[in-house]
């Protein structure tokens, strides 16, 4: 029985769409709260658009992992519009607990921050590998915008990929046009940055980007512009973050290291690769870290949130590519 969609409060948007916390209830009173992805009305008339989007539904649905948000339904609204059901994660992304963590002038500890990152290898691997569940043939998924804002903690200390809306398979109708940069800038792999061919391995370079940044507290690829941001991903050149962080040893270093190796073939094949080399580091020096602490670093965001008065940290921002059609267009510019 078919679902009725209502949305109550708006969390975020960009130049292709808006999410909103909602409810799906069905007619026997059953009610969960859902996040809806809306398309924008001007878009909705657009079949070139209209045929991605649906894409990404179609993508999004065959995916089911404890690391991956759900997606539930792809319908339409009254007034016409595509809406994407997805499952509500009520907590915070990657991006606003390592803000928050540097407003108070601190990292995220190094050993919560590698388990961040197994967490999401485990839903990126999950992705990569998936077969298509009606002929059995891998559906060779990347997700290509792999971020802090695109990997959501709940309180209840999930760690879960969101938006694969960059996310190419076979299946896909529409396919990405050969030599056009996609993604956000700062987490392309460089063969992104040049318009190549890409497989799992881009995704596990932006896997390294990200815990290089939490280990370092600095932005590892972040040029003035657009245009120099790419140009920053094509060298590939990354500091060591034994001299950034004396707290950072030689191997965990050297683990994040072959992750941003600029060859893909210099890197790890895998993320499920990245996840058990990190694993075993973890277990190698006898530390704990569990959901637990994922649920502490939310819950410790939320009650400084309310005490300085600042809004309430996004929960969705992940779900919608905020910057991306205007990042595009800069680049393309510049090139």
């Amino acid at each position: 029985m078919r679902a009725r969609y209502t949305m109550l409060e708006r969390l975020g948007g960009g130049g292709q769409a808006e999410v909103f916390k909602g409810v799906a209830e069905t007619l026997q009173g059953f009610r969960k709260s859902v996040a809806i992805k809306r398309v924008l009305p001007n878009l909705a008339t657009n079949p070139r658009f209209v045929a991605m989007f649906l894409d990404e539904a179609r993508l999004s649905l065959f995916l089911q992992h404890a690391n991956v948000v759900q997606v539930f339904d792809v319908t339409k609204a009254p007034d016409g519009a595509y809406l994407l059901i997805m499952e509500y994660v009520d907590g915070c992304d990657l991006k606003a607990a390592i803000e928050r963590e540097a407003q108070r002038g601190r990292l995220i500890d190094p050993r919560l921050a590698v388990y961040i990152i197994v967490e999401s290898c485990k839903g990126l691997h999950y992705a990569h590998t998936l077969e298509h569940p009606e002929t059995g043939q891998p559906l060779h998924i990347v997700h290509r915008d792999v971020s802090p804002p695109n990997i959501m903690l709940s309180k209840n200390g999930e760690v879960k990929i969101v938006d694969f809306g960059l996310a190419k398979a076979n299946s896909q109708v529409e396919q990405t046009d050969q030599g056009v940069v996609k993604g956000k800038f700062s987490y392309l792999s460089p063969e992104a940055a040049w318009g190549l061919e890409v497989d799992a391995r881009t995704d596990v370079f932006a896997i390294g980007i990200i815990l290089w940044e939490m280990l370092s507290g600095r932005r590892l690829f972040y040029g003035d512009t657009a245009y120099a941001t790419v140009e920053l991903v094509r060298e590939a050149r990354v500091p060591s973050l034994t001299a950034l962080n004396p707290n950072i040893d030689a191997e965990l270093d050297g683990i994040v290291r072959t992750a941003l190796a600029r060859d893909p073939a210099q890197r790890f094949q895998s993320a499920a690769d990245v996840g058990d080399a990190l694993a075993h580091y973890l277990f190698a020096r006898e530390w704990k870290v569990t959901s637990r602490d994922v649920a502490n670093l939310v819950r410790d965001g939320r009650v400084a949130a309310a005490r300085s008065g600042s809004t309430r940290l996004s929960l969705i921002d992940a779900l919608v590519a905020d910057e991306r059609a205007q990042m595009l267009a800069d680049v393309a510019a510049e090139l």
